[in-house]
């Protein structure tokens, strides 16, 4: 009958005399695969009783055989991979916001400042929104597919406005979403992309983002809207600018006009980024049209209001003097780490 106690002072001895711990494994490879297999062959000569005794002693001397070759792998892949943790350690690359999402931050927090709200609305939109409640005519030309992304749709043509699906070409059918389920007054912003069918170049995109304003209630002016907006460009441009309000047309206000500021970088004396004019223009903004109101079922005789559209591109492009506006969608990493 093998002695497992004989054995096992054995196995210690020859373990203690190697230091590798790649050859302290292969001697116990060598005890489970010859001296053990050996020993469990043998039960079967002894007799039950004592077979029971040897076989308990042999599982254990395995058990303890196969926690010393674990634990000598372990000091073999230390070893393989020690790391000097005296070395500096690698500084990971942290992400940071795209400038346009800093911008529309920084947009948000001014207006919220003064009382309005940020509202969002869906990107894919159907005519009646985008259109027909923003008393567009049925044959105004933005409704056409070269300047609007229609989605595809068996039998298009023959489906109602509020059915037929598109990318919001402008943020200003949220003005509508929202003037549906709620009584003015109100002020709300909505910032969001929106696209258009659009030729790229240097200062056109087929996105953008825009942040549309509307503020409604009873007895609102133009005089109302210009200190919303002079605030607003004051705080953003963080200097003293002046406002500038030509006469425009949109479907959307009457009045309509197209909003200037005085040009910050040369306070008004003209440069390369205003056009030599002193002048940048920046948004288009109106009185809500009374149609718009009855679309959206609120009182033009009671209510009114004032809109706003701004282009966040545009903004952007002035603040960093960046000279196409494609480097801001082109994921080039060289062009966003300078914000």
């Amino acid at each position: 009958m093998t002695d497992i106690a004989r054995l096992k002072d054995k196995f210690l001895k020859e373990l203690k005399k190697e230091k590798s711990p790649e050859k302290r494994r292969k001697i116990c490879k060598k005890y489970i695969e010859e001296e053990l297999s050996s020993v469990f062959c043998s039960l079967k000569d002894l007799s039950s009783k004592e077979r029971a005794k040897v076989g308990e002693k042999a599982n254990e001397f395995r058990k303890f055989v196969l926690e010393q070759m674990s634990s000598a792998k372990g000091e073999a892949k230390e070893e393989k991979e020690w790391i000097d943790i005296t070395l500096p350690g690698e500084e990971p690359e942290l992400g940071s916001s795209h400038p346009l999402t800093k911008l529309q931050l920084r947009c948000k927090d001014i207006f919220l400042r003064m009382g309005f709200i940020s509202v969002e609305g869906p990107e894919l939109e159907n005519e009646w929104y985008n259109f027909d409640a923003l008393n567009f005519a049925k044959d105004h030309p933005v409704r056409e597919m070269q300047d609007t992304l229609f989605v595809k749709q068996e039998k298009r043509s023959a489906l109602p406005s509020e059915k037929k699906l598109l990318m919001r070409t402008h943020t200003s059918p949220v003005q509508v979403r929202y003037m549906e389920k709620r009584r003015p007054p109100f002020r709300i912003i909505v910032p969001g992309r929106v696209f258009r069918n659009e030729a790229t170049d240097s200062s056109h995109e087929i996105n953008f983002y825009q942040l549309e304003g509307l503020m409604v209630g009873e007895g609102v002016s133009v005089a109302n809207f210009k200190a919303v907006i002079s605030f607003f460009f004051r705080e953003l441009f963080k200097s003293d600018v002046d406002i500038r309000l030509r006469p425009s047309f949109f479907p959307f206000t009457e009045p309509s006009f197209e909003v200037d500021v005085s040009c910050s970088l040369c306070g008004k004396k003209g440069c390369s980024v205003c056009g030599k004019t002193g002048w940048l223009e920046v948004m288009g903004a109106g009185m809500v049209h009374p149609n718009v109101l009855e679309s959206a079922k609120v009182d033009p005789e009671k209510f009114n209001g004032f809109a706003f559209g701004l282009g966040l591109d545009r903004i952007a492009i002035i603040e960093h003097k960046v000279s196409d506006i494609r480097l801001f969608y082109s994921g080039d990493l060289r062009f966003l780490k300078q914000f």
